[in-house]
């Protein structure tokens, strides 16, 4: 049956091409985010970023979010001007920011009155440095410095980003398949984590000769192209309100006591507390999870055929495939043309983790992050649009978050001295750790408007992200803490010179870090059965279907 269509959004064609367009500006954002992550040790030799510098500057891109309170403005911003001008802001900032990182890592930055002044300066932050949360530190390199500002100026644009396209989703969704469409947007954007895991390594080695810029340049320029989308998504959204008569700047302007219904919401503070949990035991962990897993894995590295340059984009084309065919198959109606694409989508994902253990490669290890959650995102969001559950299925992943980093933890290790076993237990519980996560976006951002009022949506958005940025400021840091103080005895050879910083890096003992991890999925299952509790007291409607039929 076909859908009378009155306005762009009545359209599913429509609808999905917008979704497209967020989700695509999304994905570029998201493998930026982490462009510098796999590259780590080449941070090391190429920039003498040791591993406080490097960490330091990856825990930058949360700081104005979290100690400015840009996130909470940005909330504003998006519900005073509306979708359409938050997201083309959005995608400005972030290109900024970026131009900004890339410089700092450029062989141009090198010698430049810039490296100067940075070097003799913001060496001290007064307020900042007694309380411990300074973005910079006595001795910090230069270019780690300005790289450090220049996240800080993308993490504003990309959390900003972030709020608005979850409000545009409820926008052009709302009364719809809104679940599966939030849904379906993060699994497709953080595709974005496995092209960064892929590409970072590639273009930094590109032609045999080591160049870290070449990453951030590529990065760069798909950050610009993600600002092309926004700019069409604009048009769009402007059609679309002059065909409903809309006018988000102006009907119902907002007001700052409207904050308060937002705090006086007990299943919002629950919401936003799963959120931190969950969101501070993945993204923390994908900045580590690399190293994780040299430190866990026998892995040899590649000769020939395995380490020459088109092996990688090889493998990417047999990743998109597995992608591609796991996602298609969610809305196939044809029963053979279903099954034919999980069949594929198998053989594919089979085949593309043959070639990433034949690689020896940790990076591409990891890259199968997302893709079992491209195949069940849709279906679970599907599943809340229909059936609802969301609280249940927000259990259901903490359960799965708290067993996958146990494995982590005491399963991979026991298994370094088997290649093949290694290999296949650390990809299985990879995929299933994605499966995990995209738990969130299918059923805890779709519950958000359930919860407040629609003209106050992007603030509350922006505080569970400001909430959210907290976590993601904080783990990083008691990652790495935690990490030196359970390996004291590798931490005091390598100051004593006894053993080099590069091979020290692929022996620490990851056993502690990991169960703190498994603890805030203890804690988040914890805060999901409150949740549950809460909304069958007071009829939230978090385990009803967004779709009322």
């Amino acid at each position: 049956m076909s859908e009378k269509v009155k306005v762009l959004r009545d359209s599913a064609k429509m609808r999905w091409a917008a979704l497209l367009l967020l989700s695509f500006a999304m994905f570029c954002a998201y493998i930026f985010m982490d462009i510098l992550s796999p590259i780590k040790e080449l941070m090391l030799s190429e920039r003498g970023w040791d591993s406080t510098a490097f960490g330091t500057m990856q825990g930058s891109e949360t700081f104005l979010n979290v100690f400015v309170f840009f996130l909470i403005f940005a909330g504003i911003i998006l519900d005073k001007m509306g979708v359409r001008f938050t997201a083309v802001l959005s995608g400005g900032v972030m290109l900024v920011g970026a131009i900004i990182k890339w410089y700092a890592v450029s062989d141009a930055f090198i010698g430049s009155g810039v490296e100067t002044w940075f070097t003799e300066n913001l060496n001290y932050i007064p307020g900042f440095d007694e309380l411990g949360v300074s973005p910079f530190y006595e001795g910090m390199p230069a270019s780690a410095k300005v790289a450090a500002i220049g996240f800080m100026i993308f993490g504003c644009g990309v959390e900003m980003a972030g709020i608005t396209v979850s409000r545009g989703i409820v926008k052009w969704f709302k009364g719809r398949e809104t679940a599966l469409a939030m849904g379906s947007e993060m699994a497709l954007a953080r595709l974005g984590v496995a092209t960064c895991m892929i590409f970072s390594p590639f273009f930094a080695k590109l032609g045999g000769s080591v160049d870290v810029s070449r990453s951030v340049a590529f990065g760069l320029v798909l950050l610009c192209i993600a600002l092309i989308m926004f700019v069409v998504y604009f048009f769009m959204d402007r059609k679309l309100d002059a065909q409903t008569g809309e006018a988000e700047e102006k009907d119902d302007p907002f007001q700052l006591k409207d904050l308060g219904k937002i705090f006086s919401s007990a299943g919002f503070w629950l919401v936003a507390l799963l959120c931190v949990l969950y969101y501070s035991a993945i993204f923390p962990f994908q900045k580590y999870a690399v190293n994780m897993l040299q430190c866990n894995l026998t892995l040899t590295e590649g000769t020939g055929f395995w380490a020459s340059e088109s092996v990688v984009f090889v493998q990417y084309a047999i990743m998109l495939l597995v992608a591609i065919g796991s996602f298609a198959s969610n809305f196939s109606k044809d029963r053979r043309l279903k099954i034919g694409l999980m069949a594929m989508a198998v053989v594919s994902l089979v085949v593309y983790c043959w070639m990433g253990y034949m690689r020896g490669s940790a990076e591409t290890v990891f890259a199968v992050f997302p893709l079992l959650a491209v195949a069940i995102t849709p279906i679970l969001g599907n599943y809340v649009d229909h059936k609802g559950k969301a609280a249940s299925m927000l259990m259901i992943g903490s359960l799965l978050l708290i067993v996958c980093h146990l494995t982590f933890a005491f399963v991979l290790p026991e298994l370094k001295g088997s290649p093949v076993g290694g290999a296949m237990v650390a990809y299985v519980t990879i995929l299933v750790l994605g499966a995990s996560f995209s738990l969130v976006p299918a059923a805890l951002w779709p519950s958000v408007p359930k919860l407040v009022d629609e003209k106050i949506l992007g603030s509350a958005y922006s505080l569970i992200f400001w909430i959210q940025n907290i976590g993601l400021w904080l783990f990083p840091l008691l990652i790495g803490k935690v990490l030196d103080n359970t390996n004291p005895e590798l931490v005091a050879k390598v100051q004593a010179g006894e053993i080099s910083p590069e091979a020290a890096g692929v022996m620490y003992d990851y056993t502690w870090p990991l169960v703190m991890l498994a603890c805030l999925g203890v804690a988040a299952f914890a805060v999901g059965f409150v949740l549950k509790v809460v909304d069958k007291k007071k009829n939230l409607g978090l385990e009803q279907p967004n779709i009322k039929e």
